[in-house]
């Protein structure tokens, strides 16, 4: 990494006048508030040792992330992988904000993750917030917020690369090259999945067209991080990316790719400056294979979005114990899906349908950190104006003739939300936190106006969808004993009230609605260890989560959401004899859930044991092995009735790694 001399830059408002300035491709500091809200970071270490070198399966590290179902992003449908926390599930739409150096993930459409874009390895550190947030994009945080930053200068060698190659002729590839430019950098990197697959369906229950869970995947990405002027950097990025998939039934077959352009300028000195720009341009395919008659019956032939959105945030010279931040952010969707219903019988098309819209949420928000000595007090407010317009849904007979024609009112509105936190130090070894907040989330233009079918349960749209919004609270203590060793309790209480829940409105026939509320409470813990050469890490969450419902849902009262365990725990047992040589088991645990929102079927509990070891070789190379799930244990996806899909089974990978 190069150092500019502070001579050679004028000095702005925006600047102190450094001896020596160096980029970091990083946002601004976490506020000296933000440990009111208990988050959890998983750090460069783990993000490079993982079984499986998928972000999602990480992210599980932290006990009570969950996407809608326990597949990965090899073989689940990419509409289903949307985020949640705290057993706040019940449809695929994510209800936690994730972000990459800023920018949201979530597709502009559905609300999925793209989590195969989503190289670990790139990575500086995940931070991830349980509870409502606000802040800057903080309109979807809903259930937390998840911040992925990218990795610095120093964390990225000159050239990096590595190959692995696993059970089912699975292929991993990736690569990296990383150059000085002027008094900062550029980062190329790309990374290529593929693998035959696994059968989802088991022995006793497979047909003559079911076909292994075939994958492929690609992605690149190029970041350049440039001095701008006293403590000031441009940083700007271009990420693209593809995958293929097939779901159980030859045929099944899906896609998706999008292109991601941001840029981001981030001032460091007294005035402290964060502004980014983003664009996202996002594409879905499916096929949809009838489990009875084994044919297609819909042809999602395309479902284009586009996401746009920026914020400014600037936080002034603290004064009197004060941090302020202030600022305001934008985030506008737009998109609409393209597909055709096929007869099992004859394959020919019987219906054209054509739906979308557009969402729009522009907010504004002051947070202030004010420090009393042991004592910091947090707290933040918003003011969002939010709309739903331009909304439809056409069908057409095989002929073309118009057979419906909706178009929709549109909606808009205001919405606050807010936070207040403390946290005290009542020792060197002991620090207590409590925080408040209520937050809420915008129906996904995929929730409103597109019906869909996973054999044999349809599931309609719902044009009239509200806001979900958000009221929780939470208390918690951090015990530091040693330098090594930290443990954190957290007791929480959150109310999602509007919760968009898929309901049962007939036999194989449900429809998207808001219900009354999800009430989660429970407790979470985790513990972090590190003993000579052994390192520990553990989670556990305990989620309580009940449905509250009236009305012509009232028989969902006291349930619990679909897709919602009780329990989930994960543990990871590290050690290091010597530099560079390591050997790391990961336990998962995850609880009983139901598949549906009658609890009609129940996706038994699961536990996976993964080990990675790495043994140096030369200077610069290592063998990696990695063995996912090694005892083979079967985790039910999904199951509806006799239907059954399973997880991905135990799985070798050997390979070798050079930087």
């Amino acid at each position: 990494m190069l150092a500019l001399g502070a001579a050679t830059l004028p000095v702005s408002a925006f600047a102190d006048p450094p001896a020596d300035i160096v980029v970091t491709g990083q946002g601004l500091p976490q506020s000296v508030g933000s440990p009111a809200y208990g988050s959890v970071t998983i750090d460069r270490a783990r993000l490079e040792n993982s079984a499986s070198g998928r972000i999602e399966n990480l992210l599980t590290d932290v006990a009570g992330f969950q996407q809608f179902r326990r597949s990965d992003s090899r073989s689940a449908n990419p509409s289903a992988q949307g985020v949640t926390l705290r057993a706040l599930g019940g449809n695929a739409s994510s209800r936690t904000l994730v972000l990459l150096d800023g920018v949201p993930q979530a597709d502009p459409f559905f609300g999925y993750i793209p989590f195969s874009a989503i190289t670990p390895e790139r990575l500086s550190s995940v931070r991830v917030t349980r509870g409502g947030g606000a802040g800057a994009f903080g309109a979807g945080a809903v259930a937390g917020t998840i911040e992925l930053s990218s990795a610095t200068r120093a964390q990225l060698p000159r050239f990096s690369g590595s190959a692995l190659f696993g059970s089912d002729d699975a292929a991993e590839l990736t690569g990296g090259i990383t150059t000085n430019l002027g008094g900062g950098f550029i980062n190329i990197s790309g990374r290529f999945d593929r693998g035959d697959g696994f059968f989802t369906a088991p022995r006793r229950l497979r047909t003559a067209t079911d076909v292994r869970a075939r994958y492929e995947s690609l992605s690149l990405a190029l970041r350049a991080v440039t001095p701008l002027w006293g403590a000031a950097e441009i940083q700007t990025q271009l990420r693209l990316f593809r995958d293929d998939r097939t779901l159980r039934f030859k045929g099944a077959d899906s896609s998706s790719d999008g292109e991601d352009a941001s840029i981001r300028v981030v001032a460091r000195g007294q005035w402290q400056v964060d502004a980014l720009a983003y664009l996202q341009t996002r594409n879905f395919t499916n096929i949809v294979v009838s489990a009875t008659s084994l044919r297609p019956t819909l042809d999602q032939r395309k479902t284009p979005s586009t996401g746009i959105g920026g914020k400014i945030e600037l936080r002034p010279p603290a004064i009197g114990g004060h941090q302020l931040r202030l600022g305001a952010d934008a985030r506008l969707a737009d998109g609409q899906l393209f597909e055709d219903a096929i007869s099992a019988v004859s394959g020919l098309v019987t219906a054209r349908r054509n739906a979308g819209g557009r969402t729009r949420t522009i907010g504004a928000f002051v947070e202030d950190d004010w420090r009393l000595g042991r004592i910091t007090l947090t707290g933040g407010i918003r003011a969002d104006r939010v709309a739903i317009t331009d909304g439809f849904f056409v069908e057409r007979n095989a002929a073309g003739a118009s057979t419906i024609d909706r178009r929709f009112n549109s909606r808009s509105g205001w919405q606050a939300t807010g936070r207040l936190g403390v946290v005290a130090t009542a020792s060197d070894t002991v620090t207590l936190r409590a925080a408040a907040y209520t937050g809420f989330r915008l129906p996904t233009l995929n929730e409103l106006y597109r019906p869909f079918t996973v054999f044999p349960v349809t599931t309609r749209a719902n044009d009239a969808l509200g806001r979900e919004r958000l009221k929780g609270a939470e208390t918690g203590v951090d015990l530091t004993p040693s330098a090594n060793v930290k443990l954190s309790v957290t007791g929480f209480y959150n109310r999602l009230n509007d919760a968009i829940a898929n309901v049962t409105i007939g036999t194989n026939l449900r429809q998207r609605q808001n219900v009354d509320a999800i009430v989660a409470k429970g407790i979470e813990l985790t513990a972090n260890a590190r003993v000579a050469s052994f390192m520990l890490s553990a989670s556990y969450a305990y989620s309580d989560a009940r449905v509250s419902a009236s009305g012509a849902s009232a028989g969902l009262n006291r349930l619990r959401p679909a897709q919602s365990p009780r329990h989930s725990a994960s543990a990871t047992l590290a050690w290091e004899p010597v530099s560079g040589a390591a050997i790391s088991g990961t336990v998962r645990y995850v609880g009983r859930q139901f598949e549906d929102d009658l609890q009609t079927d129940v996706l038994g509990d699961a536990l996976t044991l993964d080990v990675v070891a790495r043994l140096p070789l030369k200077k610069r190379l290592t063998l990696i092995t990695r063995a996912e799930n090694i005892l083979d244990a079967v985790v039910v996806t999904r199951k509806v009735g006799n239907s059954v899909d399973h997880g991905a089974p135990r799985i070798f990978w050997i390979g070798l790694r050079i930087s």
